[in-house]
């Protein structure tokens, strides 16, 4: 194991998913493996400083969701495809896998362990379940506009669209976006896989309670995380999660918002760290 500090080395390499499309990923570490999985409009750029965290006690597969950076995308999406991506970086590691998912990264980890597939243990962040009509989550319609803007190729315009609306950021700091060096450009080129995220979400944002039955096939001990700062809704999300999972808990995280796997991974990592390692 390395020393605490000690910067692991980064190695680049790719596997092949079920339907012949190759996934990229970065290895670092020693130890029992985790898999994390990005969310919505982030590639694995976006957990770098994370894994490296993680990477002084596990071995860390950081991977491009396919459509995203160096990974490759099939003719036609299904969330199918995506846990078969999954399936595969599982086969590349060496042991007992652990899965970290972040927001709808968390929800698709979900539906990979649900789908049967061998994880030991799940951390999720943040997923963005809507459990009460109470106004969190995204508008009616929502999808559909998203879908127009993309064939638009308004993709600027699909990215706006769904910070202001779907994650609830101020327009202000959504139109800031645009002068920050490097980021609204990887914004841009990642616009076209919102959609993917929506159908990952598939019917969980209308204000409704979880179905029992579809998340009772996940074995694995899950622990659901929240920041303390973030907007109530993904408290009673994870707290209604926790509650149908047959090994599931909620913990808050003091000090934190949605966006802590890039802003705060200091903050985020010893707690993942506490629960991977028992």
């Amino acid at each position: 194991m390395p020393e605490i500090g000690a910067k692991a080395a980064v190695v680049k390499s790719t596997t092949v998913s079920g339907d012949g499309t190759e996934i990229a990923f970065e290895r670092s570490g020693s130890g029992p493996a985790v898999i994390l999985v990005s969310s919505a409009l982030a590639d694995r750029s976006d957990a770098a400083k994370l894994a490296g965290l993680l990477s002084q006690h596990f071995t860390v597969i950081n991977y491009d969701r396919r459509g995203r950076g160096a990974s490759g995308d099939g003719a036609d999406y299904a969330v199918g495809r995506e846990v078969e991506d999954i399936a595969a970086l599982i086969g590349e590691a060496e042991g007992p896998v652990s899965v970290f998912g972040s927001s709808s990264g968390a929800v698709l980890a979900l539906r990979a362990a649900a789908a049967g597939l061998e994880i030991r243990r799940l951390a999720l962040y943040e997923p963005p379940f809507v459990v009460d009509d109470d106004g969190f989550g995204p508008p009616p319609g929502f999808a559909r506009r998203i879908d127009e803007l993309i064939a638009q190729d308004r993709r600027g315009d699909a990215v706006r669209y769904f910070m202001t609306r779907a994650q609830a950021m101020p327009w202000f700091v959504a139109a800031s976006m645009r002068f920050v060096p490097g980021v609204w450009p990887n914004l841009k080129a990642l616009a076209h896989t919102l959609p993917y995220d929506i159908a990952v979400m598939g019917d969980t944002q209308q204000g409704k309670p979880l179905e029992a039955d579809v998340w009772s096939a996940v074995k694995a001990r899950t622990l659901v995380l929240t920041g303390g700062k973030s907007a109530a809704g993904f408290q009673r999300a994870a707290r209604a999660l926790a509650g149908v999972l047959p090994d599931g808990g909620h913990r808050t995280l003091d000090g934190l918002n949605h966006g802590a796997v890039v802003m705060a991974p200091g903050k985020l990592a010893p707690g993942l760290v506490d629960f991977l390692r028992s």
